[in-house]
């Protein structure tokens, strides 16, 4: 399971970092709305247009966090909103069993975080994007290739156990 501890005050260098599946229609445009309107929010997130929420591949997802995401945001238009008509609803049925799946990973539900945002909410992705970076600052890194790096070392010093171990004969039945 992870680890609630927050990282360590001291130097203070760690910052959350979350990548953002944003649809071309609307969450994106209102990120860039918020950028011309310059309102201030954390520049932790590291942006991935798409044309449509329902476009994000689950595999995309599972990526981000094992090269390194300690959360990922996915924003989609509006129920009811969708340039493509049914994409947001794609992508919230998906978002569903990934969160089943995450959590099963021991990945905090907090990480992975699902918004409707129109063209017109510049200032709900401000807050979106500073509230996750305060929830993912109070979890601590994540650290997913960390964590591939340790289970490697465990199999490393498991292999000389196995490899020695008697190893049974089959039998043969008649």
């Amino acid at each position: 399971m992870e680890n609630a501890t927050p990282p360590p005050a001291g130097n203070g260098s760690w910052s959350p970092r979350i990548i953002a599946f944003f649809c071309n229609w609307c969450t994106y445009t209102a990120a860039d709305l918020a950028g011309v309107s310059r309102m201030k929010y954390a520049a932790n997130t590291r942006t991935i247009r798409l044309m449509c929420s329902g476009r994000v591949d689950p595999q995309f997802i599972l990526e981000a966090f094992a090269k390194g995401a300690d959360g990922v945001l996915i924003g989609g238009c509006h129920p009811n909103d969708c340039h493509y008509a049914e994409g947001n609803y794609k992508m919230l049925r998906r978002f569903a069993l990934l969160q089943r799946m995450l959590k099963d990973l021991g990945i905090a539900e907090e990480r992975f975080r699902l918004e409707w945002i129109s063209a017109a909410e510049g200032e709900k992705v401000k807050s979106v994007i500073n509230d996750m970076v305060k929830k993912l600052t109070v979890l601590g890194p994540l650290d997913v290739p960390g964590k591939f790096a340790d289970w490697d070392r465990e199999m490393t010093e498991l292999a000389p156990a196995v490899e020695s171990a008697p190893v049974e004969k089959e039998v043969a039945h008649a």
